[in-house]
């Protein structure tokens, strides 16, 4: 086989296609290269149409390799790959998005296309070569496919737009985008920003196109090199006389009294029409010439052409909405009794309960990609389950959707999350989409930042989402851009533009189309329209809730931190962790060490989180000369009592320290597990400690007699004893605790709890 290849600069890489060495048995491959990173796109297409088939049976798989990173998983007892990660999923419906829609609509052949990441240089993420590389795998194949598609990112980076930003230059950026298109139009769009300007994102997805028209016209000139067998597209025809008996029985007065706010009394008025329907045509369903299932696709069809015909020509939309209508919006918070934030978002009939739960640093999650572990303190997770739609499905885990929408909600409401100095809980929300009618992913974006502010994370600003549509008449040009659209304007309509962000800015963008692309000047006009979408939002919410709670709840945990030096973090664990883990059992607390010393301790309540501190103190405080502490008897001998007076370190208390005046016997003083006071009075040559309760009395001015105590804490000194006092000049940060809201060493940020 003759190796071809084919390159062009990209934006200072060289983007490289061949077809060897590396081989596939796909209908159409195509290794792509950026720079060090490689990828091996597969394309697969049956020749004939899948029989029964009622939609596009397309599936696209983004295989993430470790061996491409010269990594080795993560799991200890699991070295072969999984399920794929979460990542991987995500990549997997970028891909998809941007291409399906470029098949003949109704296609029913099968289609395979799976990309396999051979080699990353950790430097930019291989997302967008996969894209390029399916592509490029399609039109060899000979598949219908009306590509090719390019697909760049866009960064933006020391107030400057970067193509093919690097991993570094997309985290410390303020704009993460990825685009696809092809040569005419825009297909497909996914963002992370933090508060961009719409000028500024549209700036950013003109700059993009240009790439995305030289990255197409390279693959078409790649492709021009061979001899490609065209395989055509079989169509999904339906049945012609189910066809004409629909058209000859509905009516258009039926059609228009489909309508309504509510989905249940549409989804009644047209089970109304379909059994009127079906009864007039019993008897050529009973002979076989259609089925009823055959009757029931071909009048979804003319519903959906009813309802674009109507909002295109009266922009009239089947709920009776303006096109720049806002459903009716309810706002709840503190839903549930136990959980530290809740609230409901209502907008339609589409309903989020959104539930935000605070932990420990500890945990945070770890995510074993191809890349570097990464570990997130913030995570969203999006649930569907069937019964928000009336569904009847078996669960099983979370779908390819889910993760998306999950995904999307989070990066609309990193940008505003305090940072971990501020606020060092791990922040998990849940959006339960308990009831569906459209939207629900823009639902559970404003339903998080309300859930957020009752939980009283200190976000800087709320966050709204909007879910725009269109209908496009595609021979005469003419559209209508829909604001929050619902469940029959999604399916029947050309696009979903979900738009989500602050009074300053896009926070995240997400789009798909089932057009062929959208110009510049329609995006420009979504975004606007979207902007006053969200600003109506974000007034009703403000209604309800305008600020984050100054309290966190009174379930929520206490996160104290204290810093010690890093030398010392071997003496907190121990050997074999031994202390750290009698430490967080004895105290009832969570502890997580941090390189420079830094420890974030995780207690139910104020006091079990003195307890852990008090402990530390003592084990990373250093024996002073002079330096009185209570110190507990641990053995007795005849010449004197050893005693702990740190955690850890012993010194001997002479009989002749024992009191002022002489003492004949050590257990006429103190006897095992007594606790006394006792000054260090020297450390001889040898690191020993000897130690006085005579002068300790004398210094405090008390008898040096006084009965002994009995106690179980840690000894601790003075000084200590200081650190736990509320009115002491020694602070430690408190985020959120039961007590009286003490301030605790480092700055005066205090998170206090309800009744507090």
């Amino acid at each position: 086989m003759e190796i071809k290849e084919l390159q062009m600069d990209l934006a200072g890489r060289t983007l490289k296609v061949t077809n060897g060495p590396i081989q596939s048995g796909a209908d159409g491959y195509a290794i792509i290269s950026l720079g060090e990173t490689v990828v091996l796109g597969n394309a697969s297409i049956s020749p004939q149409g899948k029989p029964g088939a009622d939609f596009f049976p397309m599936v696209v798989d983004y295989e993430e390799n470790m061996y491409a990173a010269g990594k080795i998983s993560g799991s200890r007892f699991i070295k072969r790959s999984g399920r794929p990660s979460e990542r991987a999923i995500l990549n997997s419906r970028l891909i998809d998005r941007p291409i399906r829609p470029l098949f003949p609509k109704g296609t029913t052949n099968e289609v395979q296309i799976i990309c396999s990441v051979l080699s990353a240089d950790l430097e930019v993420d291989p997302a967008t070569t996969a894209m390029n590389a399916a592509s490029m795998a399609l039109l060899l194949s000979g598949a219908p496919f009306e590509g090719p598609i390019g697909a760049v990112r866009i960064g933006y980076h020391n107030d400057k737009l970067i193509v093919n930003p690097t991993y570094q230059e997309c985290e410390e950026g303020r704009l993460n985008l990825i685009v696809a298109g092809t040569i005419d139009a825009i297909t497909m769009v996914e963002a992370a920003a933090s508060e961009i300007e719409e000028e500024t994102m549209l700036e950013a997805l003109d700059l993009a196109h240009k790439y995305i028209r030289e990255i197409c016209e390279f693959q078409l000139k790649y492709a021009a090199q061979f001899q490609i067998n065209k395989i055509e597209a079989e169509i999904a025809q339906g049945n012609q006389a189910a066809k004409d008996a629909v058209k000859g029985y509905i009516t258009e007065a039926m059609l228009d009294s489909i309508k309504g706010t509510s989905k249940k009394a549409v989804g009644y008025t047209i089970k109304t029409i379909e059994d009127s329907l079906f009864e007039a045509h019993s008897t050529e369903i009973a002979d076989g010439l259609y089925g009823k299932s055959e009757l029931a696709s071909e009048l979804n069809t003319l519903i959906e052409k009813n309802m674009r015909k109507k909002i295109l020509e009266k922009e009239e939309r089947i709920d009776g909405r303006r096109i720049d209508e806002i459903r009716p919006i309810s706002v709840y918070t503190d839903i549930l009794p136990r959980v530290h934030g809740s609230a409901i978002f209502q907008r339609g009939e589409t309903m989020s309960l959104t539930i935000t739960t605070l932990g420990s640093p500890g945990d945070a999650q770890i995510v074993d990609t191809m890349e570097a572990d990464a570990s997130k303190r913030y995570f969203h997770h999006y649930q569907f389950p069937p019964y928000a739609t009336g569904d009847i499905k078996m669960l099983r885990g979370p779908s390819r959707r889910e993760i998306g929408h999950g995904d999307l909600a989070e990066r609309a409401l990193l940008p505003v999350l305090p940072s971990e100095s501020e606020f060092p809980y791990t922040i998990w929300v849940v959006s339960e989409i308990v009831k569906c009618n459209g939207s629900s992913s823009m639902a559970s974006v404003c339903g998080s930042t309300l859930s957020l502010m009752a939980a009283g994370v200190p976000i800087k600003k709320p966050v709204t989402g909007i879910a725009m549509g269109l209908v496009m008449d595609s021979e005469t040009g003419t559209y209508r851009i829909l604001s929050d659209i619902q469940g029959l304007e999604d399916f029947a309509g050309d696009m979903d533009f979900k738009v989500t962000g602050t009074d300053d800015g896009i926070t995240a963008l997400q789009m798909d189309i089932k057009v062929k692309g959208l110009s510049l000047d329609l995006l420009r006009e979504a975004l606007t329209q979207a902007k006053q979408g969200r600003d109506f939002i974000m007034g009703k919410m403000l209604e309800v809730i305008s600020e984050p709670r100054k309290e966190l709840s009174k379930h929520a945990p206490l996160i104290m931190s204290y810093q010690i030096n890093p030398d010392d973090i071997r003496t907190i664990i121990g050997k074999g962790g031994e202390t750290i883990q009698k430490i967080t059992a004895e105290c009832n607390v969570q502890m997580d060490i941090d390189d420079d010393g830094n420890i974030s301790i995780t207690a139910p309540s104020q006091e079990e989180g003195q307890c852990a501190i008090k402990w530390i103190k003592s084990l990373t405080t250093k024996p002073e000369v002079g330096t009185v502490y209570d110190a507990k008897v641990v053995k007795l001998m005849e010449f004197g009592a050893f005693v702990e007076f740190l955690p850890g370190k012993q010194g001997l208390c002479h009989i002749s320290q024992l009191g002022n005046e002489r003492v004949n016997k050590v257990t006429d003083v103190v006897n095992m597990g007594d606790t006394l006071k006792v000054k260090l009075v020297e450390i001889d040559r040898e690191g020993r400690y000897n130690l006085s309760h005579k002068a300790a009395m004398a210094e405090q001015g008390g008898h040096s007699k006084a009965p002994a105590t009995k106690s179980d804490s840690p000894a601790v000194s003075e000084h200590d004893k200081e650190a736990t006092d509320p009115n002491s000049d020694i602070t430690r940060n408190v985020y959120g605790h039961q007590g009286k809201g003490e301030i605790v060493e480092g700055t005066n940020s205090v998170r206090k709890v309800n009744g507090a």
